[in-house]
């Protein structure tokens, strides 16, 4: 991984890794890559993908209520069941999470996704990132958001409040926080740690002061599904990158550093 491969470790999240069987994630975005590929074949308009993925991905029962005429059935039976084969080297975790969740948390809708609904927000957040990476790099006005999870543990975390969320004061060089702050910001993409839990208000300010704006997330893959859906539903472009592992203290009851694969995020923004 190049200036920065001895940064990388191998880590285990709570329901998933990018790494599988791996020792890095390079493999993850190549097999998600001919995913996406594959399905365009059967369906070439990646809007028109996007949306029966994200249809697929909800509640089974509204599904079936719901998506009528609107939904390829046997499109969506052949990519859940390719993806099933393809991805569950990397959501090993999911159904122990889901045997041993608390009752008090089987309301998170975030906490209760189901393996089924990985894949699909994986190749929800491979076909996003291909629909809006130009318009993304087109905008004005670009940000990041980047979880605090990503910070280096060894040291206290020295970041400040910045016009938008924190920002990093380059405390440690291994902080994967200070690593993807510095690459953004030579791409011009204003890099923030995010803190706020009302993704929507922050967006809607944000879009009222920058019209022509582009959102970078960084996140675990179901939080990173939704901020996405969020900014498409504002009119802002997204992009993001996953998580390698879900490991904050929503998800492990403590916080546990985690990190995100920087390759991949400079070949999005590039």
């Amino acid at each position: 991984m190049s200036e920065h491969e001895g940064t990388y470790r191998t880590f285990t999240g709570k329901t998933y890794s990018l790494y599988g069987i791996n020792t890095g994630t390079n493999q993850y975005y190549k097999v998600i890559k001919k995913l996406a590929d594959l399905f365009l074949q059967q369906c070439p308009d990646k809007k028109r993908l996007l949306f029966q993925i994200q249809k697929a991905s909800v509640n089974r029962s509204f599904f079936k209520k719901r998506s009528g005429k609107n939904i390829n059935h046997s499109l969506i039976s052949f990519i859940k069941k390719t993806l099933r084969d393809s991805l569950s080297v990397y959501t090993a975790g999911v159904k122990h999470h889901l045997r041993t969740l608390p009752l008090s948390q089987r309301f998170d809708s975030t906490l209760m996704t189901k393996e089924e609904q990985y894949h699909l927000y994986m190749l929800e957040i491979e076909l996003v990132n291909r629909i809006y990476k130009e318009p993304f790099k087109s905008s004005q006005y670009k940000f990041a958001l980047l979880p605090h999870c990503l910070r280096d543990f060894r040291p206290d975390c020295h970041s400040v409040p910045g016009d938008v969320e924190s920002v990093c004061k380059e405390c440690t060089e291994r902080c994967f926080i200070h690593l993807g702050s510095l690459l953004l910001k030579k791409y011009n993409i204003h890099p923030y740690i995010s803190v706020t839990m009302d993704l929507e208000k922050l967006f809607k300010r944000l879009k009222a002061e920058h019209p022509s704006i582009g959102a970078l997330g960084v996140a675990c893959v179901p939080e990173l599904v939704n901020g996405m859906r969020i900014c498409i539903n504002l009119d802002i472009p997204p992009v993001g990158v996953p998580l390698d592992a879900n490991r904050c203290a929503r998800w492990m009851k403590q916080a546990c550093e985690s990190s995100f694969n920087l390759k991949m995020l400079e070949a999005l923004i590039k």
